[in-house]
């Protein structure tokens, strides 16, 4: 979940590192700190609690310069949010090392260099290492100081360690983290993401499991953990101008709602046709593993998971095969059950889930026959380690509470569902009809978008309530999920989704004049089983908030209020009904005043279990 960065250059690398920590705050912002070896061959370290204004506010009343450094943001995982928890951690006052992972042996290894005299500063894992390393320190150098300690590790890590006895190089190595290279002119870099690195480089070398670098200005050496050579090939990777500029908007968060008719059409483009989705899209191989796919297994985690449960209910009701969806989380700790030719897909926004990637790693041991991911980074582990790899196309996505990529995830699912339906039995003129529709659905999402002055007005009414239900039936259900989930994620109000007809099974007994429920109602076949549980909650005094189809028949009336949703195919109500629960947590959050970019105790990529 953290944040690294490093940079060895013949320029000043505090202002590098600085900038690429600001691009990193969506890992991790409970603090942040540096690691420069001045001209003076000594280590400066500077930290700070809370985000990296701070840290940059710090440097520029007392600056540090110096051609080398290391950097990081921290998300909390061991040892509370404080200054003596903040990254780097040093060793000897001369050795310092930044961390992103989790070290599972940690306190076996702490026990240790304790009786060897180490004394810890911290509570964190990460301190383990900076010592164990420090105690690995021979003749031979800092290189092989850091290949003895990481033999040691037992879990995940991508680590960058400085040492002002090598001024001029940076040892960094990786395992079950992600680490990448960024190859300059006279200067390198590394980082957690490319992103970190855009404004120095578009040139990158993604390291692989295992891999030790050792970075110089004018050099690159990548080794194995055994001490043998290896080469890595680099890429150019040209990166949007804007992804980072808010514009107009207030937040990124309400940037990226706003952006996802645009997303929604640059995702679909090149992979429809007039009437059908086009086979070739899904790269080489895909038409063979497709015709052979007789099951599927989706495995996800948080929104990218509640995509893939709105995909079930497409799968099987538009392809009639077997469709089983899990969180990543638990897939990886159970006994696997395969049936023969299943389908294995994972989504992953980062493609560095851990957990996602981890559960990738066994499918492929366990006995599916391929695997393909829908991700938004063609660099990441994920792609690399899938058979097929659908990308999102909806450029980065800063807000930490997902928007566009969910619905550019739904996007891809729906095709997928719809190629494989032409090999189970769906009728062209069903595909065609669908295709349409998803020709019109930018539009659609903008007549959505247009609701927003009614939406924030509604929005009022949450302030202060402290818990909310949403409400869905069949492939709006996990849509209802989603959005409890913003709401929580960016208003800290407690929400929770409910399939409509398990209100009688508990959730009714919650329902008072204090808790609003919020239902979404498309005019589908479940609509009058719906209206019927609505019903429920308003004789027992429940305030209703409805997104309702035009066509629904639904009024506002007391206890009621009704906002009309433009009419839309039920199979794609999924992608446009999940659009005004986008902004109606938005809002919430704005009216409550919460950091809605970056909300408390979460990280936009989740790369530790």
């Amino acid at each position: 979940m953290c944040g690294i960065v490093g940079a060895v250059a013949e320029r000043n690398v505090a202002p590098i590192l600085i900038q690429g920590l600001q691009r990193l705050e969506y890992r991790g912002y409970d603090s942040a700190g540096v690691a420069i070896v001045q001209s003076d061959g000594k280590v400066q370290r500077r930290r700070e609690v809370g985000k990296v204004v701070n840290l940059s506010n710090n440097l520029d009343a007392d600056p540090v310069k110096g051609s080398l450094g290391i950097a990081h943001t921290r998300w909390a995982t061991h040892g509370a949010v404080q200054q003596t928890n903040t990254h780097p951690h040093v060793s000897g006052n001369d050795l310092a090392l930044v961390h992103n992972g989790i070290i599972e042996n940690y306190m076996t290894l702490r026990e240790e260099l304790q009786s060897k005299g180490y004394v810890f500063a911290s509570e964190t894992d990460s301190e383990t290492i900076v010592h164990l390393i420090h105690s690995c320190l021979g003749d031979d150098g800092l290189l092989q100081a850091v290949r003895r300690a990481v033999k040691r590790l037992e879990g995940a890590y991508a680590i960058a360690v400085c040492w002002a006895d090598e001024p001029d190089s940076i040892i960094a190595a990786r395992s079950g983290c992600p680490l990448v290279v960024g190859k300059g002119i006279g200067e390198n870099f590394l980082a957690s993401d490319v992103l970190a690195l855009k404004a120095v480089t578009d040139r990158f070398i993604f390291l692989e499991e295992g891999d030790l670098v050792e970075l110089r200005r004018d050099s690159i050496d990548i080794w194995s953990i055994d001490n043998e050579a290896v080469l890595r090939a680099d890429v150019r990777i040209e990166m949007a101008k804007d992804d980072l500029d808010k514009g107009n908007f207030r937040h990124y968060m309400q940037k990226e709602i706003f952006a996802q008719p645009q997303v929604l059409q640059e995702t679909m483009e090149g992979r429809i046709g007039k009437q059908a989705v086009l086979e070739e899209s899904f790269g080489v191989g895909a038409k063979d593993i497709f015709d052979r796919a007789e099951a599927i297994t989706i495995v996800a985690c948080g929104t990218s998971y509640y995509a893939a449960s709105v995909a079930r209910y497409w799968i099987e009701d538009l392809v009639g095969i077997p469709c089983q969806v899990e969180i990543a989380s638990e897939f990886r700790y159970r006994k696997i059950a395969v049936m023969p030719n299943t389908l294995f897909v994972t989504i992953t926004q980062s493609g560095e889930t851990a957990d996602t990637l981890a559960a990738l790693r066994i499918a492929k041991e366990a006995g599916y026959f391929a695997t393909l991911t829908i991700c938004n980074v063609p660099t990441s582990s994920t792609v690399r380690e899938s058979d097929l790899a659908v990308m999102l196309q909806v450029g980065t996505e800063v807000g930490v509470a997902s928007t566009k990529a969910f619905t550019a995830q739904l996007i891809n699912l729906l095709l997928l569902t719809l190629l494989l339906g032409r090999r189970h039995g769906l009728a062209g003129d069903q595909e065609a009809k669908i295709v349409a529709g998803l020709r019109q659905l930018p539009d659609a999402i903008d007549s959505v978008l247009a609701l927003d002055p009614v939406i924030a007005e509604l929005a009022k009414q949450f302030i202060e309530k402290h818990h909310a239900l949403f409400l869905g039936r069949g492939s709006l259900y996990p849509v209802a999920l989603e959005g409890a989930l913003k709401l929580k994620e960016i208003s800290y109000i407690h929400a929770e989704g409910y399939a409509a007809g398990e209100l009688k099974h508990g959730p009714l007994a919650l329902v008072d004049d204090d808790m609003p429920v919020i239902a979404v109602a498309p005019n589908d076949d479940l609509l009058e089983k719906l209206r019927s549980n609505l019903q429920e909650v308003k004789a027992r005094g429940g305030e209703l908030f409805v997104f309702a189809d035009t066509d629904s028949a639904f009024d506002t009336e007391a206890g009621v209020t009704v906002i009309h949703v433009p009419k839309i195919d039920p199979i794609l109500a999924p992608i446009a009904y999940v659009v005004p629960l986008q902004l109606l947590a938005y809002h919430v959050a704005v009216h409550k005043g919460t950091d809605v970019d970056q909300p408390r105790n979460l990280a936009k990529s989740v790369t530790v279990e």
